[in-house]
């Protein structure tokens, strides 16, 4: 993608490997901020805080982070540790496992001297690869949204949830990608944007890229989806996911579960773009999928731009009042149309994924 022209990824290291370079999410959309990542600790806050945030670009700053904290005589020790610390910031997105075992499985065989230098190719790899599974997704993502419009003779009304854009990957985005791939080839398009409570990463985030994209969109609030569905503003739902289980059940930004609902006694088709480091084999389903459990400020408070720019947080409920925050719903496989993934469409089943990925063994 690119910011006002120059093409940019979400996350990118230093020429002289003495720092990863990311874009603090947490200052959009009212500024863009890049920081820099210089130590293990650093990635493990940027993860934690969400300056850094959805799956496959957890799963990226994770190997960045253990690059910088391996040094040309790192122990098996040192390794181990810094995975460990990197692998508590966050529990639900899988990608953040993935990485990490990728990048112990590839450092641990080699002398110390050597693992420096393949930490950081390593990690490098893992977002290159990341960048072609989401422009795969896009083009098979692409197909689907031609079809609606075809079908339509007119512009396709998507809804999606929280944000899946490049933002939330190294490039691309996942759900995202075929909204940007179908507006560059020309398929007419609007998005809808649901706000995604208490985090606003549709109101943030994904209304800020598909503006510097020049993507139609309007942000609703949470609550205006299923009305929209009812009257036949939405063509089809798209979202992301931070884990998917065997055998198709999705994690996804909390609100998610009540889209899939909604869709499903509308008609309307749901879909969930995956990337394949994103499907936990070890799981047989949602069940066991862990819920990251959210500090409670999140939801008592919000931040937002008053008159003169500055940016502030205000509380929105009473002070003796408690609030939970779930980050995270699962939506059972039945109420999913269908997984776009780089690999292709598959039903929402264990079938339907080990077609795509044979040889994995599932929970």
């Amino acid at each position: 993608m690119k910011i006002a022209g120059t093409p940019t990824r979400s996350i990118r290291p230093l020429a002289d490997r003495s720092g990863v370079e990311i874009i603090d999410q947490t200052h959009l959309p009212h500024a863009l901020v890049f920081r820099t990542l210089r130590t293990l600790e650093a990635a493990c806050e940027a993860i934690k805080t969400m300056q850094v945030r959805g799956a496959p670009l957890i799963g990226a700053t994770a190997a960045y982070g253990l690059a910088l904290a391996v040094s040309d005589d790192a122990s098996d020790a040192r390794i181990d540790a810094a995975c460990a610390q990197l692998a508590a910031t966050r529990p639900t997105a899988v990608n953040l496992r993935w990485a990490l075992e990728r990048m112990r499985a590839r450092l641990l065989p080699l002398p110390a001297p050597a693992r420096r230098d393949a930490a950081w190719a390593e990690a490098g790899a893992i977002c290159d690869e990341d960048v072609a599974i989401n422009e795969a997704i896009a083009r098979h993502g692409l197909a689907l949204i031609r079809d609606m419009h075809a079908a339509k003779g007119r512009a396709v009304n998507l809804m999606t949830h929280c944000n899946a854009g490049w933002l939330a990957t190294v490039d691309w985005g996942t759900a995202l990608a075929p909204v940007y791939a179908a507006h560059d080839a020309g398929v007419p398009v609007h998005v809808w944007v649901s706000e995604t409570r208490p985090r606003n990463q549709g109101a943030a985030l994904t209304a800020w890229e598909l503006a510097s994209h020049g993507v139609p969109h309007t942000v609703i609030c949470d609550n205006a989806a299923g009305h929209l569905m009812r009257q036949g503003e939405v063509d089809l739902v798209l979202v992301g996911a931070d884990r998917v289980a065997a055998n198709g059940d999705v994690a996804n930004k909390i609100g998610t579960y009540l889209k899939a609902l909604a869709a499903h006694d509308n008609g309307i088709p749901f879909y969930v773009a995956v990337p394949g480091p994103t499907i936990d084999w070890r799981l047989a389903d949602g069940s066991g999928i862990p819920i990251e459990a959210r500090a409670a400020a999140e939801v008592t408070h919000i931040r937002g731009q008053a008159e003169g720019g500055r940016v502030l947080d205000v509380c929105l409920t009473p002070a003796a009042s408690p609030a939970a925050n779930p980050a995270f719903d699962v939506t059972p496989a039945r109420l999913i149309t269908g997984l776009i993934t780089e690999r292709g469409l598959c039903p929402a089943s264990r079938a339907g994924l080990r077609a795509l990925y044979p040889g994995h063994a599932d929970g």
